[in-house]
Order: C-alpha cells, then sequence, then structure tokens
C-alpha cells in the first residue's frame, strides 16, 4: 500500500493515469481558477447524492455491484454514496485538524424528491456560497464508457477559485460547462469526481485491509489541494487538459448531477 500514501502528496503528470485514482478527465477545458480566497474561508463538504437515493440518477452502483454481483455496502443506498460519505468525513476531519475551517453536511433523509427543498444539498449548499464560503461535493464517476475520470468540475454562480484550481492540478480539470451545466456547479457547489468506481480502486475500498489507507490518503490529497489554494496560487503549474475555445462539453442527464456522471 506504499505507493497509495505515497500518491496522495504528488499527483501524477496529468498524461499518465493515477496509481489510486486511475484515469483522469480528457475532456478540453480552458478556464482557470484565480479568484484569492482568504486562509479563514469556511469550506462545506458535502456527499454527492445524499438526498437522492431511489431517484433517477442518483449516483453509480459500480462495477463490483453490477458487474460481479458483489452485494452494495450498505443496502439502503448506492455503493456511490457510501464512499461519498467516507471520503466526505475524512476530509472533514483531516481538514480540521490541520486548521481548516471546514464542516460537513448530511441531509436528514436519503430521499428528498423535490430538489429545490432547502434541507438538499443543493440548497444547503447555495446557501453557503451565497453567504461567502466555499461548497465542494464529493462524488465518484461511473464505471466502464459511461464515466469519464477524476476530475474537478468548478462552480458556476462565481468565477472559479484557486481551491478550484489546485483541485484541477491534483485530480483533472473538467470543462466549465460539463454535460450544459450541472445541477450543483449551477447552484454554486464544486464538484470532484474521486476516480471511476471500478477497477483497483473500488477494489481497495472495498477491501477492509486497505480501505482506511485508501481512504485517508485521498483525504490527505485533497485537504492538502485546499491547503494550497487559500491564501497563495498552486505551486505546481501544469495543465490537466488541453485549452479549448469554449470549453464545453455535450450536455446530458442531471438530477443531484448525473446518473452517469457518477
Amino acid at each position: 500500500m506504499a505507493i497509495v500514501v505515497a500518491s496522495a502528496a504528488k499527483a501524477p503528470h496529468p498524461q499518465d493515469e493515477d496509481p489510486l485514482t486511475g484515469v483522469r478527465v480528457a475532456l478540453p477545458a480552458a478556464w482557470r481558477g484565480r479568484k484569492p480566497l482568504p486562509r479563514t474561508i469556511e469550506i462545506l463538504v458535502l456527499a454527492g447524492h445524499a438526498d437522492s437515493q431511489g431517484i433517477e440518477g442518483a449516483g453509480t452502483s459500480g462495477a463490483a455491484v453490477d458487474r460481479a454481483g458483489a452485494r452494495p455496502m450498505d443496502p439502503r443506498m448506492r455503493d456511490e454514496l457510501f464512499w461519498n460519505r467516507r471520503i466526505r468525513d475524512a476530509v472533514v476531519r483531516t481538514g480540521q485538524a490541520r486548521g481548516l475551517q471546514i464542516r460537513s453536511y448530511e441531509p436528514d433523509q436519503l430521499t428528498i424528491a423535490n430538489e429545490n427543498d432547502p434541507r438538499t444539498n443543493w440548497s444547503v449548499g447555495r446557501r453557503h456560497h451565497d453567504a461567502g464560503g466555499y461548497a465542494l461535493e464529493i462524488h465518484f464517476d461511473a464505471y466502464g464508457s459511461h464515466g469519464v475520470g477524476s476530475g474537478l468540475i468548478p462552480n458556476l454562480r462565481s468565477p472559479a477559485s484557486r481551491i478550484d484550481e489546485s483541485l484541477a492540478l491534483n485530480f483533472g480539470r473538467y470543462p466549465l460547462r460539463f454535460r450544459g451545466g450541472l445541477g450543483a456547479p449551477r447552484r454554486g457547489i464544486s464538484i470532484l469526481e474521486i476516480g471511476k468506481l471500478e477497477g483497483q480502486l473500488e477494489r481497495r475500498l472495498r477491501d477492509p485491509e486497505s480501505r482506511n489507507t485508501v481512504i485517508t490518503a485521498l483525504a490527505l490529497r485533497i485537504v492538502t489541494a485546499m491547503e494550497l489554494g487559500i491564501g497563495n496560487a498552486p505551486t505546481v503549474q501544469t495543465l490537466s487538459s488541453p485549452p479549448d475555445a469554449d470549453d464545453s462539453a455535450p450536455p446530458g442527464r442531471d438530477r443531484r448531477t448525473s446518473a452517469e456522471a457518477g
């Protein structure tokens, strides 16, 4: 597991497959996160699909369940939400231990039919953004050809920030208006796709002997990227994908992001 821990500190070259998270997004993206944020910025971390279980587009079940017939990690939810929650909580614990002003939010129901209900991720994240905070929603992408790979989709309600830039340098850079503009970014919430829920990443998450190491490594990488983005421009000068004139991608379904987006 040494390679997993080591990969948390230094992401690979953008054209290389990440040893921890697998394939990275390779879509054209020209945006750059230049908006400075204070060190005291309040960060809200959300678990994608936490309020839309049982609704079409409520995240991926993962390759292990859908292709290999494995049991879901929790029968109440798709595997993506199970892992979204675990990563969210680890990011908050790690961030708080390192002095960040960071917290999480958990809806009081797994299924809230009205996406504009004040309890949904989207509503809480929008209020947090509009109050001057930074909101990030954790996701795992769909497996196989339905997924794209790891990467950051910045919010569309304000200019991309240096936290967005730092996360994009570490995980990959999605087009600004990916699939026409997803629901969370339109409400001021950036989306971080950790990686496709398949292959080595999913196997290591499901293996009790490696699970905590992987989650810790992912949380450390995310928090370190946040730290680099707060108060100082990221020091790594690399591009996650080639620039594109309109910075867009074909639209797709969107329900608390999209069934195919993870």
